[in-house]
Protein backbone atom coordinates (compact mmCIF):
# COMPACT_ATOMS: atom_id res chain seq x y z
CA UNK A 1 0.00 0.00 0.00
CA UNK A 2 1.44 3.62 -0.90
CA UNK A 3 1.30 6.20 1.19
CA UNK A 4 -1.08 7.97 -1.06
CA UNK A 5 -3.49 5.69 -0.37
CA UNK A 6 -4.48 7.39 3.05
CA UNK A 7 -5.83 10.25 1.15
CA UNK A 8 -9.43 9.66 0.73
CA UNK A 9 -11.06 11.87 -2.33
CA UNK A 10 -8.08 14.34 -2.66
CA UNK A 11 -7.29 12.64 -6.15
CA UNK A 12 -5.51 16.66 -7.47
CA UNK A 13 -3.40 17.13 -4.24
CA UNK A 14 -2.14 13.48 -4.73
CA UNK A 15 -1.14 14.77 -8.47
CA UNK A 16 0.26 17.93 -7.43
CA UNK A 17 2.68 16.38 -4.72
CA UNK A 18 3.49 13.41 -6.49
CA UNK A 19 5.16 15.94 -9.12
CA UNK A 20 6.87 17.79 -6.24
CA UNK A 21 8.22 14.74 -5.13
CA UNK A 22 9.92 13.83 -8.41
CA UNK A 23 11.12 16.86 -8.96
CA UNK A 24 12.60 16.77 -5.62
CA UNK A 25 14.27 13.27 -6.58
CA UNK A 26 15.51 15.13 -9.95
CA UNK A 27 16.83 18.25 -7.69
CA UNK A 28 18.92 15.81 -5.54
CA UNK A 29 20.20 13.94 -8.64
CA UNK A 30 21.33 17.35 -10.11
CA UNK A 31 23.15 18.15 -6.94
CA UNK A 32 25.33 15.12 -7.17
CA UNK A 33 25.96 15.73 -10.81
CA UNK A 34 23.56 13.61 -12.03
CA UNK A 35 21.07 14.78 -15.23
CA UNK A 36 17.88 16.09 -13.51
CA UNK A 37 14.60 15.23 -14.81
CA UNK A 38 11.18 16.69 -14.04
CA UNK A 39 10.31 20.15 -13.96
CA UNK A 40 12.15 21.64 -10.40
CA UNK A 41 9.68 24.61 -10.22
CA UNK A 42 7.34 22.04 -9.35
CA UNK A 43 9.15 22.04 -5.74
CA UNK A 44 9.60 24.48 -3.39
CA UNK A 45 10.71 24.62 0.41
CA UNK A 46 7.36 25.48 2.46
CA UNK A 47 3.98 23.81 1.76
CA UNK A 48 0.70 25.04 3.40
CA UNK A 49 -1.65 22.48 3.73
CA UNK A 50 -5.55 23.62 4.31
CA UNK A 51 -9.12 21.88 4.38
CA UNK A 52 -11.77 21.01 6.78
CA UNK A 53 -11.72 19.24 9.73
CA UNK A 54 -10.89 15.50 9.00
CA UNK A 55 -9.95 15.91 5.39
CA UNK A 56 -6.51 14.38 5.97
CA UNK A 57 -4.37 17.75 5.92
CA UNK A 58 -1.76 16.01 8.39
CA UNK A 59 -1.89 12.79 6.44
CA UNK A 60 -1.18 14.97 3.12
CA UNK A 61 1.60 16.54 4.65
CA UNK A 62 3.16 12.94 6.22
CA UNK A 63 2.62 11.14 2.81
CA UNK A 64 4.36 14.11 1.23
CA UNK A 65 7.39 13.95 4.12
CA UNK A 66 7.62 10.03 3.12
CA UNK A 67 7.68 10.63 -0.24
CA UNK A 68 10.38 12.64 0.04
CA UNK A 69 12.19 10.47 1.60
CA UNK A 70 11.33 7.28 -0.53
CA UNK A 71 14.36 4.92 -1.36
CA UNK A 72 12.21 2.67 -3.44
CA UNK A 73 14.35 0.59 -6.25
CA UNK A 74 11.54 1.19 -8.84
CA UNK A 75 12.17 5.26 -9.09
CA UNK A 76 14.81 4.04 -11.17
CA UNK A 77 12.93 2.48 -13.64
CA UNK A 78 10.56 5.91 -13.53
CA UNK A 79 8.21 4.92 -10.09
CA UNK A 80 6.15 7.26 -7.96
CA UNK A 81 7.44 8.27 -4.96
CA UNK A 82 5.85 7.09 -1.77
CA UNK A 83 6.13 3.57 -1.98
CA UNK A 84 4.81 2.81 1.39
CA UNK A 85 7.25 0.01 1.76
CA UNK A 86 10.73 1.00 1.51
CA UNK A 87 12.95 1.96 4.95
CA UNK A 88 12.57 5.70 3.99
CA UNK A 89 8.52 5.74 3.49
CA UNK A 90 8.58 3.34 6.74
CA UNK A 91 10.83 5.29 8.95
CA UNK A 92 8.78 8.25 8.17
CA UNK A 93 5.31 7.05 8.65
CA UNK A 94 6.43 4.89 11.75
CA UNK A 95 7.99 9.13 13.00
CA UNK A 96 11.74 7.55 13.10
CA UNK A 97 12.81 9.32 10.59
CA UNK A 98 15.96 10.71 11.29
CA UNK A 99 15.63 13.80 8.89
CA UNK A 100 11.72 14.05 9.44
CA UNK A 101 10.34 16.53 12.63
CA UNK A 102 6.44 16.23 13.25
CA UNK A 103 5.46 18.96 15.87
CA UNK A 104 2.66 18.17 17.94
CA UNK A 105 1.12 19.90 20.70
CA UNK A 106 -0.83 18.57 23.57
CA UNK A 107 -1.84 21.92 24.92
CA UNK A 108 -3.25 25.17 23.54
CA UNK A 109 -0.57 26.71 21.61
CA UNK A 110 2.95 26.38 20.24
CA UNK A 111 5.48 28.54 21.93
CA UNK A 112 8.64 30.38 20.40
CA UNK A 113 11.07 28.21 22.66
CA UNK A 114 9.98 25.22 20.32
CA UNK A 115 9.93 26.83 17.19
CA UNK A 116 13.43 28.78 17.58
CA UNK A 117 14.74 24.94 18.29
CA UNK A 118 13.31 23.78 15.02
CA UNK A 119 14.30 27.02 12.88
CA UNK A 120 18.09 25.93 14.22
CA UNK A 121 17.51 22.52 13.38
CA UNK A 122 16.10 23.45 9.85
CA UNK A 123 19.25 25.24 9.18
CA UNK A 124 21.70 21.90 9.54
CA UNK A 125 21.83 19.23 6.37
CA UNK A 126 20.38 16.32 5.89
CA UNK A 127 22.24 13.69 7.54
CA UNK A 128 20.18 10.89 4.91
CA UNK A 129 21.62 13.15 2.20
CA UNK A 130 17.94 13.95 0.95
CA UNK A 131 15.43 16.48 2.67
CA UNK A 132 15.38 17.88 6.22
CA UNK A 133 11.46 17.84 6.87
CA UNK A 134 9.34 19.78 9.35
CA UNK A 135 5.85 19.29 9.78
CA UNK A 136 3.64 21.28 11.61
CA UNK A 137 0.31 20.05 12.19
CA UNK A 138 -1.21 22.83 13.78
CA UNK A 139 0.23 25.90 12.62
CA UNK A 140 -3.01 27.77 13.47
CA UNK A 141 -1.75 27.23 16.98
CA UNK A 142 1.08 28.99 17.06
CA UNK A 143 1.82 32.05 19.41
CA UNK A 144 2.52 35.02 17.82
CA UNK A 145 6.05 35.49 19.04
CA UNK A 146 6.40 31.53 17.62
CA UNK A 147 5.14 32.65 14.25
CA UNK A 148 7.51 35.56 13.99
CA UNK A 149 10.22 32.73 15.04
CA UNK A 150 8.87 30.35 11.90
CA UNK A 151 8.58 33.50 9.78
CA UNK A 152 13.10 33.48 10.02
CA UNK A 153 12.82 29.78 8.83
CA UNK A 154 10.78 30.18 5.83
CA UNK A 155 12.32 33.02 4.79
CA UNK A 156 15.56 32.13 5.04
CA UNK A 157 15.68 28.21 3.81
CA UNK A 158 18.04 25.69 4.09
CA UNK A 159 18.78 24.20 0.64
CA UNK A 160 17.74 20.93 1.76
CA UNK A 161 15.65 21.97 4.02
CA UNK A 162 11.16 21.60 3.58
CA UNK A 163 8.48 23.31 5.92
CA UNK A 164 5.05 21.58 5.63
CA UNK A 165 2.28 23.43 8.23
CA UNK A 166 -1.35 22.49 8.42
CA UNK A 167 -3.79 24.52 9.41
CA UNK A 168 -7.91 24.58 9.10
CA UNK A 169 -7.58 27.52 6.48
CA UNK A 170 -5.31 30.37 5.18
CA UNK A 171 -6.42 33.05 6.97
CA UNK A 172 -5.44 31.41 10.35
CA UNK A 173 -1.53 31.61 9.17
CA UNK A 174 0.36 35.38 9.04
CA UNK A 175 0.26 36.59 5.46
CA UNK A 176 4.05 36.83 5.58
CA UNK A 177 3.95 33.15 6.22
CA UNK A 178 1.70 32.18 3.84
CA UNK A 179 2.87 34.17 1.44
CA UNK A 180 6.12 32.25 1.12
CA UNK A 181 4.63 28.71 0.83
CA UNK A 182 2.91 27.01 -1.98
CA UNK A 183 -0.75 26.58 -0.76
CA UNK A 184 -2.63 23.03 -0.94
CA UNK A 185 -6.49 22.93 -0.13
CA UNK A 186 -8.00 19.69 0.56
CA UNK A 187 -11.84 19.30 -0.16
CA UNK A 188 -14.33 17.35 2.49
CA UNK A 189 -13.82 13.71 0.84
CA UNK A 190 -17.41 12.16 -0.53
CA UNK A 191 -18.98 10.10 1.95
CA UNK A 192 -19.03 6.99 -0.89
CA UNK A 193 -15.25 7.42 -1.04
CA UNK A 194 -14.77 7.35 3.20
CA UNK A 195 -17.38 4.27 3.50
CA UNK A 196 -15.29 2.80 0.85
CA UNK A 197 -12.13 3.22 2.61
CA UNK A 198 -13.61 1.72 5.95
CA UNK A 199 -15.37 -1.23 3.90
CA UNK A 200 -11.40 -2.04 2.67
CA UNK A 201 -9.24 -1.09 5.59
CA UNK A 202 -11.43 -1.65 9.02
CA UNK A 203 -13.78 -4.46 7.53
CA UNK A 204 -16.34 -2.47 8.40
CA UNK A 205 -19.75 -3.85 6.81
CA UNK A 206 -21.45 -1.89 3.97
CA UNK A 207 -24.57 -0.29 5.73
CA UNK A 208 -22.57 0.10 8.98
CA UNK A 209 -19.54 2.06 6.77
CA UNK A 210 -21.98 3.82 5.01
CA UNK A 211 -23.92 5.29 8.11
CA UNK A 212 -20.71 6.40 9.65
CA UNK A 213 -19.53 8.07 6.67
CA UNK A 214 -22.53 10.13 6.40
CA UNK A 215 -22.69 11.04 10.00
CA UNK A 216 -19.07 11.76 9.78
CA UNK A 217 -19.45 14.50 7.79
CA UNK A 218 -16.67 14.29 5.36
CA UNK A 219 -14.09 13.97 8.63
CA UNK A 220 -12.42 10.93 8.01
CA UNK A 221 -11.15 10.35 11.57
CA UNK A 222 -14.50 10.86 13.36
CA UNK A 223 -16.24 8.53 10.10
CA UNK A 224 -14.07 5.55 11.59
CA UNK A 225 -14.38 6.17 15.32
CA UNK A 226 -18.17 6.20 14.63
CA UNK A 227 -17.64 2.79 12.67
CA UNK A 228 -15.76 0.80 15.10
CA UNK A 229 -16.15 2.53 18.58
CA UNK A 230 -19.35 1.65 19.93
CA UNK A 231 -18.94 4.23 22.99
CA UNK A 232 -18.47 6.97 20.25
CA UNK A 233 -21.66 5.95 19.17
CA UNK A 234 -23.21 6.18 21.90
CA UNK A 235 -21.75 9.82 22.86
CA UNK A 236 -23.12 10.60 19.65
CA UNK A 237 -26.70 9.13 20.18
CA UNK A 238 -26.55 11.15 23.47
CA UNK A 239 -25.57 14.51 21.64
CA UNK A 240 -28.58 14.42 19.56
CA UNK A 241 -30.97 13.51 21.73
CA UNK A 242 -30.61 17.48 22.77
CA UNK A 243 -32.98 18.77 20.41
CA UNK A 244 -35.73 16.75 21.80
CA UNK A 245 -34.70 17.29 25.64
CA UNK A 246 -34.86 21.24 25.26
CA UNK A 247 -38.61 21.45 25.78
CA UNK A 248 -38.47 23.02 29.28
CA UNK A 249 -35.73 25.11 31.27
CA UNK A 250 -35.44 21.86 33.18
CA UNK A 251 -34.11 19.85 30.56
CA UNK A 252 -32.28 22.47 28.45
CA UNK A 253 -30.04 22.34 31.81
CA UNK A 254 -29.92 18.97 32.63
CA UNK A 255 -28.87 18.62 29.12
CA UNK A 256 -26.06 21.20 29.30
CA UNK A 257 -25.12 19.73 32.09
CA UNK A 258 -24.68 16.01 30.97
CA UNK A 259 -22.79 17.51 27.98
CA UNK A 260 -20.20 19.08 29.95
CA UNK A 261 -19.90 16.31 32.20
CA UNK A 262 -19.01 13.76 29.54
CA UNK A 263 -16.08 16.42 27.52
CA UNK A 264 -14.54 16.24 30.97
CA UNK A 265 -14.97 12.59 31.72
CA UNK A 266 -13.21 11.92 28.36
CA UNK A 267 -10.27 14.27 29.27
CA UNK A 268 -9.78 12.35 32.76
CA UNK A 269 -9.70 9.38 30.87
CA UNK A 270 -6.85 10.26 28.81
CA UNK A 271 -4.92 11.78 31.64
CA UNK A 272 -5.34 8.55 34.10
CA UNK A 273 -3.10 7.11 31.67
CA UNK A 274 -1.02 9.26 29.71
CA UNK A 275 -0.26 11.47 32.74
CA UNK A 276 1.07 8.56 34.91
CA UNK A 277 3.25 7.29 32.24
CA UNK A 278 4.76 10.81 31.73
CA UNK A 279 5.11 11.32 35.73
CA UNK A 280 6.86 7.99 35.78
CA UNK A 281 9.12 8.56 32.23
CA UNK A 282 10.18 11.89 34.27
CA UNK A 283 11.27 10.74 37.05
CA UNK A 284 12.98 7.20 35.65
CA UNK A 285 14.81 10.30 33.59
CA UNK A 286 16.44 11.54 36.48
CA UNK A 287 16.36 8.80 38.68
CA UNK A 288 14.04 9.65 41.80
CA UNK A 289 13.26 6.33 43.64
CA UNK A 290 9.49 6.14 44.85
CA UNK A 291 9.62 7.34 48.27
CA UNK A 292 12.57 9.22 48.12
CA UNK A 293 13.73 12.76 48.04
CA UNK A 294 13.70 14.34 44.67
CA UNK A 295 16.61 14.72 42.76
CA UNK A 296 18.27 18.69 42.02
CA UNK A 297 16.03 20.42 39.28
CA UNK A 298 13.42 17.36 39.75
CA UNK A 299 10.83 19.82 41.29
CA UNK A 300 10.77 22.87 38.30
CA UNK A 301 10.31 19.85 35.45
CA UNK A 302 7.77 18.22 37.67
CA UNK A 303 5.39 21.49 37.87
CA UNK A 304 6.15 22.17 33.91
CA UNK A 305 4.70 18.93 33.25
CA UNK A 306 2.17 19.63 35.53
CA UNK A 307 1.53 22.80 33.47
CA UNK A 308 1.65 21.22 30.09
CA UNK A 309 -1.05 18.19 31.72
CA UNK A 310 -3.32 20.47 32.43
CA UNK A 311 -3.24 22.62 29.16
CA UNK A 312 -3.89 19.48 27.33
CA UNK A 313 -7.08 18.09 29.82
CA UNK A 314 -8.55 21.92 28.55
CA UNK A 315 -7.71 21.55 25.33
CA UNK A 316 -9.68 17.83 24.92
CA UNK A 317 -12.33 19.07 26.83
CA UNK A 318 -12.78 21.48 24.09
CA UNK A 319 -11.98 19.41 20.85
CA UNK A 320 -14.81 17.02 22.44
CA UNK A 321 -17.26 19.70 23.02
CA UNK A 322 -16.50 20.72 19.40
CA UNK A 323 -16.83 17.40 18.11
CA UNK A 324 -20.73 17.21 19.91
CA UNK A 325 -21.17 20.65 18.79
CA UNK A 326 -20.49 19.42 15.31
CA UNK A 327 -22.74 16.47 15.51
CA UNK A 328 -25.31 18.82 17.06
CA UNK A 329 -24.93 21.50 14.09
CA UNK A 330 -25.09 18.46 11.60
CA UNK A 331 -28.68 17.18 12.82
CA UNK A 332 -30.09 21.15 12.49
CA UNK A 333 -28.94 21.31 8.55
CA UNK A 334 -30.64 17.80 8.33
CA UNK A 335 -33.95 19.79 9.85
CA UNK A 336 -33.02 22.59 7.70
CA UNK A 337 -32.81 20.01 4.35
CA UNK A 338 -36.46 18.68 5.23
CA UNK A 339 -38.12 21.66 5.79
CA UNK A 340 -36.89 23.32 2.60
CA UNK A 341 -37.64 19.95 0.59
CA UNK A 342 -33.99 18.69 -0.30
CA UNK A 343 -33.39 16.22 -1.29
CA UNK A 344 -30.60 13.51 -0.88
CA UNK A 345 -29.60 11.35 2.39
CA UNK A 346 -29.10 12.85 5.68
CA UNK A 347 -25.75 13.34 7.21
CA UNK A 348 -28.31 11.74 10.31
CA UNK A 349 -29.46 9.16 7.81
CA UNK A 350 -30.00 6.52 11.05
CA UNK A 351 -31.81 9.64 13.32
CA UNK A 352 -34.70 10.23 10.02
CA UNK A 353 -37.14 9.88 12.51
CA UNK A 354 -35.94 12.52 15.32
CA UNK A 355 -34.80 15.00 12.13
CA UNK A 356 -38.65 14.64 11.09
CA UNK A 357 -40.29 15.16 14.34
CA UNK A 358 -38.14 18.21 15.30
CA UNK A 359 -38.78 19.62 11.24
CA UNK A 360 -42.32 19.22 12.03
CA UNK A 361 -42.60 21.44 15.59
CA UNK A 362 -41.45 24.33 14.04
CA UNK A 363 -40.45 26.47 10.56
CA UNK A 364 -36.82 26.86 8.68
CA UNK A 365 -36.26 30.42 10.33
CA UNK A 366 -36.60 28.40 13.77
CA UNK A 367 -33.60 25.91 12.61
CA UNK A 368 -31.62 28.55 11.40
CA UNK A 369 -31.74 30.67 14.85
CA UNK A 370 -30.86 27.14 16.52
CA UNK A 371 -27.69 26.55 13.79
CA UNK A 372 -26.35 29.87 14.84
CA UNK A 373 -26.91 29.36 18.88
CA UNK A 374 -24.96 26.36 18.07
CA UNK A 375 -22.16 28.40 16.44
CA UNK A 376 -22.10 30.99 19.23
CA UNK A 377 -21.69 28.56 21.48
CA UNK A 378 -18.60 28.05 19.64
CA UNK A 379 -17.43 30.94 19.15
CA UNK A 380 -17.86 31.47 23.12
CA UNK A 381 -15.66 28.61 23.59
CA UNK A 382 -12.97 29.64 21.23
CA UNK A 383 -12.91 32.71 24.14
CA UNK A 384 -12.03 30.59 26.93
CA UNK A 385 -15.83 31.24 28.41
CA UNK A 386 -16.64 28.33 30.91
CA UNK A 387 -17.77 25.46 28.97
CA UNK A 388 -21.13 24.79 31.21
CA UNK A 389 -21.99 28.92 31.06
CA UNK A 390 -21.78 28.54 27.20
CA UNK A 391 -23.37 25.26 26.56
CA UNK A 392 -26.56 26.46 29.18
CA UNK A 393 -27.02 29.53 26.87
CA UNK A 394 -27.07 27.02 23.75
CA UNK A 395 -29.37 24.96 25.50
CA UNK A 396 -32.08 27.91 26.10
CA UNK A 397 -31.65 29.60 23.24
CA UNK A 398 -32.10 25.57 21.37
CA UNK A 399 -35.33 26.01 23.55
CA UNK A 400 -36.74 30.04 22.06
CA UNK A 401 -35.95 28.83 18.70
Amino acid sequence: MSVWDDLVGQDRVVEQLQAAARAARAAVQAGRGEAPGGNASLMTHAWLFTGPPGAGQVTAARAFAAALQCTSPDLELGGTPGCGFCDGCHTVLSGSHADVKQVRTDGLSIGVGDMRDLVLRASSYPTGGRWSVILVDAAHRLTEAAANALLKGVEEPSPRTVWLLCAPSVQDVLPTIRSRCRLLVLRTPPAEAVADMLIRRDGVEPEAARVAALAGQGDIDRSRRLAVDEQARARRAEVLRIPLEVADLGGCLAAAQRLVDTAKADAEALAETQDAKETDDLRAAYGAAEGSRAPRGMAGAVKELEKRQKSRATRTRRETLNVALGDLLGFYRDVLAVQLGAGGALANEDQRPAVQRVAGEGGAENTLRRMEAVLACRRALDRNVDPLLAVEAMTVALRAG
